[in-house]
């Protein structure tokens, strides 16, 4: 398996059957701040593309650049096949996903894969980054058939790999959030702001909450 060897995986085609499914990005925004996903879905185009969402997506495209050329001893893997944009339907949980970078890697009983998220951030991740990855590797076991025990948090600006354990608890908890989500959706519950009011600041729905202002 040539260390260099890459693929770039097809964007998922929008039919009537995922318009339905949840996205995985969902549980991300849920665990930082529950009412961002409840706007998305229960007042339907009111997002606004921000500086900082454009800012982000002009980095990510400069480092998937850079990964192609690059080895992958950063994130302690000798050699590997890299899926750029893997596109991911899960029956199972009801959710689709594009995951950024997938390195599938080892032969055999041996042969795992590891998702890798790149994020626009100089902090220590938090836990929705880290649940957010426990559900690609969920999904990638689900739909490769391949074990996927580990997963990487790429911070763009530190150019710094971190590695998170994709254990039973990170995933149960994930399961938990999806089924809360779908609930809130279902029956159009807003839920309660998040208790960081910190996060609101720089929230493009700050204007929707009365209640926090």
């Amino acid at each position: 398996m040539s260390e260099f060897q890459v693929t770039i995986e097809p964007y998922p085609e929008e039919t009537e059957k995922n318009k339905w499914l949840l996205r995985v990005t969902d549980i991300r925004q849920y665990a930082y701040c529950p009412r961002v996903v409840f706007y998305e879905y229960c007042l339907s185009g009111v997002r606004p593309l921000t500086y900082k969402m454009l800012q982000g997506l002009e980095a990510q495209h400069r480092v998937e650049e850079l990964e192609k050329r690059r080895s992958l001893r950063e994130y302690r893997l000798t050699e590997g096949v890299r899926h750029f944009h893997v596109a991911l339907t899960s029956e199972r949980l009801g959710c689709t996903a594009l995951v950024d970078l997938v390195v599938e890697s080892g032969e055999g009983n041996q042969r795992r894969v590891t998702p890798v998220d790149f994020k626009m951030s100089r902090r220590e991740p938090g836990p929705h980054y880290r649940l957010q990855l426990a559900c690609y590797g969920m999904m990638l076991e689900e739909i490769w058939q391949v074990p996927a025990p580990e997963g990487i948090l790429y911070l763009i600006p530190l150019k710094r790999a971190v590695r998170v354990n994709l254990d039973r608890r990170l995933r149960k908890e994930a399961e938990r959030m999806l089924a809360e989500i779908r609930e809130m959706v279902l029956h159009e519950r807003m839920p309660a702001p998040t208790p960081h009011r910190n996060r609101c600041v720089d929230c493009e729905f700050r204007r929707f909450c009365n209640d926090v202002w």
